[in-house]
């Protein structure tokens, strides 16, 4: 099944699975596990898990499904396992564990297998991982593949899951039509990229929910703390995040306690496809080893349904065309309206053009990628704060604020408390530990004088935050009032001891009657 994303492809396999575990149910004499979901992430699969848990509210007690990605204590889920859920829903490596450890087994009841992203499941790593779950299953079973493309690798999964094979393909484009999406393009540089996200921000000619996209998590932590010096809170997505803090990230963003999301698509930068990049720096990055250690079984731009996402900004364009349509595709979902606003540099353009021209082959050869109209000029203010507060996220920083996260996480981590509750002390020196030196915030950076505000909103009203704590403008004065001003002058002047050399009230001390 092959359907552009944001399309519903996850109600698309999951009712058909759900009405089927119903049929059985009225023939079947014992419980077993009759679905198999796979996914590559771990968001992804709390996710459809979700899906299917309002699907059933109705039949609960029929239809049962866990979850069983999470790196969570085996031996809890083998307990689990044991009741028989009618679906499992898992990342290849995490179902081929159990299976091997005998907590979960197949062969007996499974009727249906169900792979998820399946364009994602090799770049994922999970090719070993697939060919060995293959043989716990039963010889007879009906297998789905769900994709929004029809790479090489949902190819080769094909030949590997499925036999006699029906695609149902969906004759659209990649991504909503431009009635319901639009694309801009933006050429800036670097230091100029920081200055027109604030501006843009701060001015509110962006509304609405926003994820932003860079290329690396380092990027990702500092964009953050280059808008928290704004007074512009985001939330930061990347694969270095536990899995629970991920997931708990997008649930805030949904919830709407944020209204941006920073996002790093390593994934992009790991694995482009061929042929698109033709820069020498992007391949010294590329292979180059991280000693970070990342979670595989995570994805930001693919799948994870953000809800009510009005805006996508590349402030890293993407590598290459693959990229650039998921991310698009975590907007103008359903049938809500949405933008992608992407900002492109000299050296990134041939890579826009290579959207550009498979973009356009959906929209019979028109211009898909506008330009979008912005006077930098306009706000040369902004540019002189944006440049300061970019520069002052130094690595020093950014390595700080990540250290200040984990330590959030430490003292929240409910798998320590046991130790901190036998172990106090190492409780309070964590909670005690020296002051990590990030960015300095300064208050003032919150606000937007009147004077940055470009001529044509000076004088109408804006929604943009103006510095409340300016001077008010002097008032001039009044032929009238100027009598009475001297007036005030001379009296105030009298009643200065220092000027006018006369003390009132001034009680004589022992020692003055004595003299």
């Amino acid at each position: 099944m092959r359907a552009r994303t944001g399309s519903g492809k996850t109600a698309a396999f999951t009712i058909p699975v759900i009405q089927k575990i119903l049929n059985l149910k009225n023939t079947s004499t014992h419980q077993g596990i009759k679905a198999l979901i796979l996914s590559p992430s771990k968001e992804l699969c709390g996710q459809i898990t979700s899906v299917i848990n309002d699907l059933t509210l109705k039949c609960s007690r029929e239809v049962r499904c866990i979850d069983i990605s999470q790196n969570g204590d085996m031996q809890i889920q083998k307990s689990l396992l044991a009741d028989k859920p009618d679906i499992v829903v898992a990342t290849p490596s995490r179902a081929l564990a159990h299976l091997k450890s005998n907590s979960m087994r197949l062969k007996e009841d499974l009727s249906v297998l169900v792979v998820d992203e399946a364009d994602l499941v090799f770049s994922f790593g999970y090719e070993a991982e697939i060919k060995e779950l293959l043989g716990h299953l039963p010889k007879i079973y009906q297998a789905v593949l769900a994709s929004a493309t029809l790479s090489d690798d949902v190819l080769s999964l094909k030949k590997i899951v499925l036999r006699n094979p029906v695609t149902l393909k969906l004759e659209e484009p990649e991504l909503a039509p431009s009635s319901q999406l639009q694309h801009y393009h933006l050429f800036a540089e670097e230091d100029d990229k920081a200055a027109i996200l604030y501006a843009l921000l701060k001015l509110n000619l962006i509304r609405g929910k926003s994820i932003i996209f860079v290329r690396t998590v380092d990027r990702c932590y500092k964009l953050k703390l280059y808008l928290e010096q704004f007074k512009i809170s985001s939330c930061v997505l990347n694969s270095e995040l536990p899995a629970a803090i991920r997931c708990l990230s997008v649930e805030q963003f949904n919830r709407g306690r944020y209204e941006i999301i920073v996002a790093s698509d390593e994934k992009a930068l790991e694995k482009p496809d061929g042929g698109l990049l033709g820069d020498e720096e992007f391949g010294k990055k590329r292979r180059q080893k991280s000693k970070r250690k990342k979670d595989k079984e995570s994805g930001v731009s693919r799948g994870i349904d953000f809800q009510h996402v009005s805006n996508v900004i590349n402030f890293d364009f993407p590598l290459d065309v693959t990229s650039y349509v998921h991310r698009a595709g975590r907007t103008a979902r359903g049938n809500n309206q949405g933008s992608v606003l992407s900002f492109v540099a000299i050296k990134e353009k041939p890579l826009m053009d290579a959207v550009e021209d498979h973009l356009s082959k959906g929209f019979n050869g028109q211009q898909v990628l506008q330009k979008y109209e912005f006077a930098l000029e306009s706000v040369e203010g902004f540019r002189y704060r944006s440049r300061d507060a970019w520069r002052a996220v130094t690595r020093v920083a950014v390595r700080e604020a990540r250290l200040a996260e984990l330590r959030r996480e430490l003292l929240a981590c409910r798998q320590l408390q046991g130790y901190f509750e036998e172990n106090p002390t190492d409780h309070a020196a964590l909670k005690r530990d020296k002051a990590l030196h990030t960015v300095r915030l300064q208050p003032q950076l919150a606000h937007v004088p009147e004077y940055l505000l470009p001529a044509a909103l000076r004088n109408e009203d804006t929604e943009a935050d103006v510095d409340a704590a300016a001077p008010a403008p002097k008032k001039k004065k009044q032929a009238g009032n100027f009598g009475s001003a001297k007036r005030h002058k001379y009296q105030a002047r009298q009643s200065d001891p220092l000027k006018s050399f006369q003390l009132k009230n001034l009680k004589k001390t022992p020692a003055a009657d004595d003299t």
